[in-house]
């Protein structure tokens, strides 16, 4: 099995608000300083991968951010006419199909069609050449929706495969459900906090994905992991301190703060026992909580080494 950023396609997945963003910046900058060409897909998103690593605004073409490291903001009616263009090859035929208004009728009427929009440009880039016959990017990272729309996204591929009648979008859909199911090619990368709610959903896609697409995850990355400050015969006595210390003692501030550690690291250590235990198999990658006046390049530089 190759190494995670060995892979052709990785989409990354998570509950709204674990890290998304920053760990598939993580992840394209480890890519890219290994020589790899590197393509993060967003699908029309609040675009925010420009301030964490400190370049102009991404727009819906792609766009170089750095050596080796291309970005794009996907949104789907321009996705879905430079998919056209890419699959067709032709801007004169490509035109003639996106502005013919029943095509356009048609085509909205699909279902899942703007997702596919979006999944299918991405997709299209791991197979895109340059001229000398060199694959433009050696790795694509999808920076996903949050689980429920993720997951959403994740079907249409089989969704249109269900219901398209045979022609070239049934069969772009079909290469891109192999691609997808290929773990020497592909995967999904799951992102969680160390917290309960998180861990519990990323429980659940991991489950969704095996059942009901046959996707494999290659790793799950549980971000902004705390540094263990406390034992686990500590905590207890720590976590007592706040109602055993006078709220008129200079020091009760110190004994709250103390408390709050000290179940937040209880807490966490269960999820992340719950994490292994529930899957065995998952390579496991914990990011640290890094706690910086401001959180730009240099963070999710350091945050790369982790891959």
């Amino acid at each position: 099995m190759p190494a995670l950023l060995d892979h052709r396609f990785l989409f990354v997945v998570g509950k709204g608000g674990v890290g998304k963003t920053t760990v598939t910046a993580a992840m394209a900058l480890a890519a890219a300083r290994r020589g790899k060409r590197v393509l993060v897909a967003m699908t029309n998103a609040k675009e925010r991968l420009s301030h964490l690593l400190e370049v102009a605004p991404i727009g819906p073409q792609n766009q170089a951010i750095g050596p080796n490291l291309d970005a794009v903001n996907m949104v789907p009616q321009h996705a879905l006419e430079e998919y056209g263009l890419m699959v067709l090859r032709s801007r004169t035929l490509q035109r003639a199909i996106f502005e013919n208004r029943i095509v356009t009728a048609l085509l909205r009427g699909t279902p899942g069609i703007e997702a596919w929009s979006m999944l299918g440009k991405a997709y299209f880039h791991t197979k895109d050449t340059l001229p000398d016959g060199k694959p433009r990017y050696d790795l694509v990272l999808l920076d996903a929706p949050a689980t429920g729309h993720g997951l959403d996204m994740l079907r249409v591929p089989r969704v249109i495969v269900d219901v398209a009648p045979p022609g070239l979008l049934r069969r772009e859909a079909e290469a891109a459900l192999e691609l997808f199911r290929d773990p020497a090619r592909s995967g999904v990368v799951l992102v969680s906090l160390a917290e309960e709610m998180p861990v519990n959903e990323t429980l659940e896609l991991h489950a969704a994905l095996g059942r009901e697409l046959s996707m494999p995850v290659h790793a799950v990355v549980v971000n902004q992991v705390l540094a263990r400050l406390f034992s686990a015969s500590e905590r207890p006595v720590v976590a007592e301190l706040g109602a055993r210390v006078e709220a008129s003692s200079p020091l009760h501030g110190v004994a709250l703060a103390g408390r709050h550690r000290a179940i937040r690291e209880e807490i966490q250590e269960q999820c992340l026992a719950k994490i292994a235990a529930s899957l065995p198999t998952v390579p496991r990658v914990t990011l640290p909580m890094l706690f910086t006046a401001e959180f730009r390049r240099s963070a999710i530089e350091s945050l790369s080494q982790a891959f």
